[in-house]
């Protein structure tokens, strides 16, 4: 098949789309429990507010609406164009408004998001982004990383949803990642071997297991 073939059938996994939109609903019902009180509260996070995760979650939208618009004209933007203090930036800046503020931009954020993804065509499909780390990744790969985003960070929030709450779709979807992941996040080479051989049935027990983070 040619590249303008493959191009022209590009798009994201099927269904993909409506769950990504489906756990933004869920986000949004939580949103309303949120006020100027709730929202300075600590959440699971280390060092962040509620409002911390809050406008990251807004912020981490726009950054998709910019890279799947941008792929559509046949270009590659950074995810944040100013780096990790960019992102830093915002996210510490938006932690200190109203819940009013913070809960809006959540909303209108992510409703934005959503549009792009409805309105996206094959070539925006079929073109790479690359990660705050330089990882070159598909836009196909953009919904699932959101759903990935809001289902973890929702957990994150600390207001009532919990991993036992993940619809079985995404816990599919980033279990195999996260397992993916493991090995680079093992640093000890031992720990590796026992940990693999628990998964292959050979030992009873992991071991210690140090991961390093995401």
């Amino acid at each position: 098949m040619t590249d303008e073939a493959l191009a022209a059938t590009a798009g994201p996994p099927t269904g993909q789309l409506a769950s990504c939109r489906a756990s933004h609903e869920r986000l949004y019902s939580r949103l309303e429990a949120i006020d100027d009180v709730v929202v300075k509260r600590p959440s699971r996070l280390p060092g962040w507010t509620i409002g911390h995760v809050l406008t990251h979650l807004a912020r981490n939208a726009d950054s998709f609406v910019r890279i799947l618009e941008a792929a559509g004209e046949n270009q590659q933007v950074a995810q944040y164009p100013g780096g990790a203090a960019q992102r830093t930036g915002e996210i510490d800046t938006g932690a200190t408004r109203s819940a009013a503020a913070i809960v809006n931009d959540v909303r209108s954020a992510s409703r934005r998001l959503d549009s792009a993804f409805s309105d996206a065509g094959p070539p925006a499909w079929s073109a790479t982004w690359a990660t705050m780390s330089g990882e070159a990744v598909s836009c196909e790969n953009l919904p699932a990383r959101r759903m990935r985003e809001v289902e973890l960070h929702h957990v994150d929030l600390g207001l009532g949803y919990e991993p036992a709450d993940w619809p079985a779709e995404f816990v599919s979807l980033a279990l195999a990642d996260a397992l993916a992941a493991l090995p680079g996040r093992m640093e000890d080479p031992s720990q590796r071997a026992t940990f693999l051989a628990w998964v292959a049935g050979r030992t009873d027990s992991p071991g210690q297991v140090d991961l390093a983070p995401f």
